[in-house]
């Protein structure tokens, strides 16, 4: 079994979706099967549909005649669920991000910690690489990859370092680009410039914001009435989509009415104020402290 950490915010994303006997529900992000394990523990009548497309959470396929493991990325959840026969379901959990483990392994290249391979692939079997990335793109393409991903001011001079420093050598390694971005960033804030520019790559390389996009739009499709959404988000740009689309059915979050004033929206928000781990959590486990969870239900 490949080793993952404990999931974050277990306990409060399992109760969030409100298990029912006999229900069937969907683990988007199945990772080391922490929250699949929840599930099915918590509810030992509940059949689960696990999706995940890294191979190596596929070493943690967990032995039951109740779960299912579908080796493909979540944006392909509706179609899979109908070919399961699994259409509608009770509920959804999302665990969106990297997860400890891939950030652990330096030969994924998702970590500023580590020199290895500019890869940050969530599929090894994708095509485009961050290298790739970062050996191809126009200073414009570049720049707005960092400026929207990665929230970074100064995206265009990081971009035009880029291009001018491939000219000499092409980009293979996490330790090239680092040396490139520390330039730009007053040191006491390396740490916080560096993770923002990975990140930036990262959603460029995985096109996770659209992947995301299509999972929340599926996702009202194939809940039943009062079936339940738990999504947890790391940054605010993922966290910015889910807020919106539970307050609005849209990602702009600009809210619709109809003739008497009422939303016009697929989903209803349950936890008015959103939630993030406790102190005890955060002490045992630093990495969840960007954490945020939100809970719909389906109208």
């Amino acid at each position: 079994m490949t080793k993952y950490h404990t999931p974050v915010l277990f306990q409060e994303s399992i109760e969030g979706l409100s298990l029912q006997e006999n229900g069937c529900y969907v683990d988007v992000t199945f990772g080391g099967g922490g929250h699949s394990h929840g599930i099915l523990k918590a509810e030992e009548s509940a059949r689960l549909i696990a999706f995940d497309q890294d191979p190596d959470s596929h070493e943690n396929e967990i032995d039951s005649d109740r779960f299912t493991l579908v080796k493909q990325n979540f944006r392909y959840l509706k179609n899979n669920l109908r070919m399961l026969g699994a259409n509608p379901i009770d509920g959804l959990l999302a665990d969106l991000g990297v997860s400890s483990y891939q950030f652990d392994i330096p030969d994924r290249g998702f970590s500023t910690r580590f020199d290895g391979p500019l890869d940050m692939r969530m599929n090894p079997q994708q095509t485009g690489s961050a290298a790739d990335i970062l050996n191809s793109k126009t200073q414009e393409e570049l720049t707005t990859i960092f400026r929207l991903y990665g929230e970074i001011n100064n995206a265009w001079k990081l971009a035009g370092a880029i291009v001018m420093e491939r000219e000499l050598v092409k980009f293979k390694t996490t330790d090239q680009l680092k040396a490139i971005a520390k330039q730009f960033t007053p040191e006491k804030k390396i740490n916080q410039y560096l993770a923002q520019v990975f990140q930036a790559l990262r959603i460029e390389v995985n096109n996770e914001l659209e992947a995301l996009k299509e999972l929340l739009i599926q996702s009202t499709d194939v809940l039943k009435p009062n079936g339940r959404l738990v999504f947890i988000s790391y940054h605010s740009l993922e966290d910015r989509l889910v807020k919106n689309f539970f307050r609005t059915g849209n990602f702009e979050g600009t809210p619709e009415k109809d003739f008497y004033g009422n939303l016009i929206r697929p989903l209803e928000p349950v936890n008015r104020k959103v939630i993030t781990p406790s102190e005890e959590e955060l002490k045992q486990n630093p990495r969840s402290r960007s954490a945020k969870l939100r809970i719909a239900e389906k109208r």
